[in-house]
C-alpha cells in the first residue's frame, strides 16, 4: 500500500476527500481541517492499495490539488487492518504487477543528474573493468558491474520517451553520453599508466581470453541479452523486485564493453576497439527498446484494468 499525504485548499477539500472515500481501493480516510500551515489548507490522510495508486494520484491531479496544495506518498510496509485487507480484495489486479507512473517518473527523474557521484562510480566500473579485461578475470567485470550505476538513465529514457517528456530524455542521454565518454577516456589514461607501471602491457589484450573476450564480440545474441535485460529492468522498476540486482544485469551489456573498447583504444587495437564500440551501441539500443516496450504493454494492461473498474462501477450505480 500508499500512504498518501494531501494538502488541500479549503474549497478544494470536500472534493477531494469525496474523490477519496467513493474509491474502493482507499482506506484509513482521515481529514484534519485547518491542519497544514505552509501551504494552507486541510490535512488529508489515507492509504491507498497499488493497485489503485495510480488512477487516485490521476483524479487528485485533475482537480488540480498540486497546484495549490500538494500531494506525497510513502509506502507502507506493513498494515494491520481489516479494512485494508477489503480494500486490497475489492481493487482489481495485483499489487506486486501495479505501475504507479508517477511513482515511476519521479524515481528516475531523480537519476538523470550528471552528479560527481555518477560519473565517480562509472569512471570507477569502468576502470576495474578494464583490468579485468587485461586480466581475463570475470570476478572483475562483475564487480564493475556491482559498481556500474547506467540503470538510473536508461530507465529514466524509457520512461520519458513513454511520457513524451524531452526534457528527462535530454537530460537522460547527456548523463549517459558524458559518463560513457568521461568513463572510458579516463581508463584510456589508467590503461597507460598502469602500463607505464609495467603492471599491464598490451599482449595481454592480444593474448587468448576465452572468459571475456565475448565482450568484443557483438552478434546476434547480443540484441537477445540486451533486450532480456531491458525487460528485467524495468520490471524490477515498476514493481520494486530486486532493483539493484536487475541493475547489475543492466551493467553486465554495458560497461565491460565501454572498458573493452576504452583498452584497445590505449592499446591501438583497432578492431577490438570497434567490436567493443558496437557491441555497446547494440546493447544499450536493445535495452531501451525492450523497457520501453516493457512499459508500454504494462501501460495498457492497467488502461484495460481501468476500464473494467470504470464499468463495474457504473453497473454498480444502475444496479443501485
Amino acid at each position: 500500500m500508499l500512504h498518501l499525504r494531501v494538502i488541500a485548499p479549503p474549497d478544494q477539500s470536500s472534493a477531494v476527500a469525496d474523490l477519496l472515500g467513493a474509491d474502493p481501493g482507499v482506506t484509513h480516510l482521515v481529514v484534519l481541517p485547518g491542519a497544514a500551515r505552509q501551504p494552507r489548507g486541510d490535512l488529508i490522510l489515507c492509504d491507498v492499495v497499488r493497485e489503485r495508486a495510480d488512477a487516485v494520484l490521476d483524479g487528485l491531479q485533475r482537480l488540480g490539488v498540486e497546484a495549490r496544495g500538494g500531494i506525497a506518498a510513502d509506502d507502507v510496509e506493513m498494515t494491520l487492518s481489516a479494512a485494508a485487507d477489503r480494500a486490497a480484495e475489492e481493487a482489481p489486479g495485483s499489487g506486486a504487477d501495479a505501475v504507479v507512473w508517477d511513482e515511476v517518473a519521479a524515481k528516475t527523474g531523480e537519476q538523470t543528474e550528471l552528479s560527481g557521484t555518477y560519473l565517480v562510480l562509472i569512471v570507477v566500473a569502468t576502470m576495474i573493468a578494464g583490468i579485468g579485461v587485461l586480466l581475463d578475470q570475470p570476478i572483475l567485470i562483475v564487480g564493475a558491474m556491482v559498481v556500474g550505476p547506467e540503470f538510473g538513465p536508461l530507465a529514466a529514457l524509457c520512461v520519458a520517451l513513454l511520457r513524451r517528456d524531452p526534457g528527462v530524455v535530454g537530460r537522460s542521454v547527456q548523463a549517459l553520453v558524458v559518463g560513457f565518454l568521461a568513463a572510458m577516456s579516463a581508463t584510456v589514461l589508467s590503461t597507460w599508466a598502469l602500463t607505464a607501471a609495467g603492471l599491464v602491457d598490451r599482449d595481454m589484450l592480444l593474448a587468448a581470453r576465452p572468459l571475456t573476450d565475448f565482450i568484443w564480440r557483438p552478434d546476434a545474441l547480443s540484441w537477445v541479452v540486451g533486450l532480456l535485460a531491458g525487460v528485467a529492468g524495468m520490471l524490477s522498476l515498476t514493481s520494486k523486485k530486486s532493483g539493484s540486482l536487475v541493475g547489475v544485469l543492466i551493467s553486465v551489456t554495458t560497461v565491460p564493453a565501454a572498458a573493452n573498447a576504452a583498452v584497445a583504444v590505449a592499446y591501438g587495437v583497432w578492431h577490438e576497439a570497434t567490436g567493443s564500440a558496437l557491441q555497446l551501441v547494440i546493447n544499450l539500443c536493445a535495452i531501451v527498446l525492450a523497457g520501453l516496450a516493457t512499459l508500454a504493454v504494462q501501460q495498457v494492461w492497467w488502461w484495460s484494468v481501468a476500464r473494467r473498474v470504470r464499468r463495474r462501477a457504473r453497473r454498480a450505480a444502475a444496479a443501485g
